[in-house]
């Protein structure tokens, strides 16, 4: 196949590419934004695949990769960048019928044996899921395989008391992984908002904290927040030594990861359990905690349907059930006074 590039022609987007019997050719996008100018390209590329190679068998990999570029610019895109490492070599050189329960059963045992758990192996069993059906949907292949996966881990739900928290903060090290976590907590961020977020978009004299992407594509899971007294005065001494654009930086350069500090500062502090999202879910509980309505939490956690805040969130409020709890009242044992001893 040959390799299709993006080109401008005209003010506009292009698709460039060089023909074996035609020589370069040319085709516009009709668009002079980026962002649409991907997106066509993919859906170009998959089109000139299906019309080219629908007798050529396509391998995992193949799809894997055309999904990916599909994807650029989400964070899905980037998660599958580091699962590439676990599935490449079991599974990208064969077709996808190729795909059966032993050889699934095969992988689970191996990484396993690799300390990874369930939780993990089902995140990366459920893109190659996502990555055949995407490839039915475009053409490139007429039945997605069954791809089995291990239980789904009941989800974490610990939490950080106040105590707690600031023990963690006292064994974070470094002045970025200190920030990164006081701005976990006091924004109820997640890491990727919170590692893209730049100087331009902290806005000291409103005191508002603006988690949509630089470009101002704002994702329903990006929102704005106030800034607190505690946040307010760690950004404003960070703001002092900034060299660069990023709030998480390192030497002036943007912070790719977290996780590793957040590990090592939890192995310190006896915290094992901690990562950056259980300072996401703490962040949440002090909400409910204090009383805050589920709606006004779930917007502060960028949650589209405040559903999801309450089926998780609502059981820490003091309020919860309370009222019906009340009505369930048994007046005839209430009155009676306890004996002392």
């Amino acid at each position: 196949m040959p390799e299709y590039r993006l080109c401008l022609y005209r003010g506009k987007f292009a698709v460039t590419w060089v023909d074996e019997k035609l020589g370069r050719q040319r085709r516009s996008l009709g668009t002079a934004d980026r962002s649409e100018a991907n997106r066509l390209l993919v859906d170009f590329e998959v089109a000139q695949t299906r019309a080219t190679t629908q007798a050529a068998p396509q391998t995992i990999g193949m799809l894997w990769a055309a999904y990916r570029k599909h994807a650029e610019g989400r964070p899905v895109a980037v998660t599958m960048g580091h699962e590439e490492k676990a599935l490449k070599e079991r599974f990208f050189h064969l077709p996808p019928e190729a795909v059966k329960d032993a050889l699934i059963d095969e992988h689970i045992a191996a990484r396993r044996g690799q300390g990874r758990s369930d939780g993990t192996i089902w995140t990366e069993l459920g893109h190659l899921r996502i990555v055949f059906s995407w490839s039915v949907k475009k053409g490139l292949i007429a039945k997605a395989p069954y791809v089995k996966r291990p239980r789904q881990p009941a989800p974490k739900r610990d939490f950080l008391t106040r105590d707690q928290f600031n023990l963690f903060l006292s064994k974070c090290e470094h002045p970025h992984l200190r920030r990164f976590v006081i701005i976990a907590m006091t924004t109820g961020a997640r890491t990727s908002a919170i590692l893209d977020l730049t100087w331009n978009r902290v806005d000291f004299e409103r005191g508002l904290i603006d988690l949509s992407t630089e470009s101002g594509n704002r994702r329903k899971n990006r929102p704005t927040v106030p800034m607190n007294r505690s946040l307010r005065a760690a950004l404003a001494e960070a703001k002092k030594g900034s060299i660069g654009n990023y709030v998480i930086e390192w030497a002036g350069e943007k912070v790719g990861s977290v996780k590793k500090g957040i590990a090592a500062a939890a192995k310190r502090s006896d915290l094992t359990f901690v990562t950056p999202h259980v300072l996401r879910h703490s962040a949440a509980v002090w909400m409910a905690e204090g009383g805050r309505r589920m709606e006004e939490i779930a917007q502060f956690l960028g949650h589209s349907d405040s559903r999801i805040t309450e089926r998780v969130y609502a059981k820490y409020s003091p309020q919860f059930l309370r009222e019906a709890a009340d009505l369930l009242e048994l007046d005839s044992i209430a009155k009676i006074p306890r004996k002392t001893a």
